[in-house]
C-alpha cells in the first residue's frame, strides 16, 4: 500500500484547525479516486511529555501510481489547494511512504496480512 499523511501541529486555537479538518481536509480526502483507507490518530503525547503534533491523517491507497493519479483528479487538485496555505504556515507537514501492516498474535508469532 502507499500511504499519504498529513501531520497538524498544536496550536492555539485547536477549534480552527478542527474545523478546517472536518469541513475541509476530511471532505476533500473521502473524495480522492483509488482511496483503499483513512486513519485519523488523536495525538496524546510523547516520551516525556506533550507532542508538537496535534493529529496525524493518513490515507491509504493500493500503489504509489494510484495515490498519484488521485491528486491529479478535482477532488486532489482543491486538496492539494486547501493544504498549502497551511504548509506555506508551517502549521502541517506532509509525507508519504509505502505502508505494510502486520498483525502480532500472542506467543511472538506474526502474520503477514499480504496472506491473509
Amino acid at each position: 500500500m502507499f500511504q499519504f499523511t498529513t501531520l497538524y501541529y498544536r496550536v492555539d486555537d485547536e477549534d480552527v484547525l478542527e474545523e478546517f479538518f472536518s469541513s475541509t481536509h476530511l471532505q476533500l480526502a473521502e473524495k480522492l479516486p483509488g482511496l483503499v483507507k483513512s486513519e485519523v490518530s488523536r495525538i496524546n503525547g510523547q516520551p516525556g511529555g506533550e507532542s508538537r503534533f496535534h493529529m496525524a491523517y493518513s490515507l491509504y491507497f493500493a500503489s504509489e501510481q494510484s495515490f498519484q493519479m488521485s491528486l491529479v483528479s478535482e477532488p486532489g487538485i482543491k486538496l492539494m489547494q486547501a493544504l498549502k496555505p497551511w504548509a506555506d504556515a508551517r502549521l502541517i507537514v506532509w509525507y508519504y511512504a509505502d505502508a505494510f501492516e502486520e498483525y502480532v498474535k500472542s506467543r511472538g508469532k506474526s502474520v503477514d496480512l499480504g496472506k491473509m
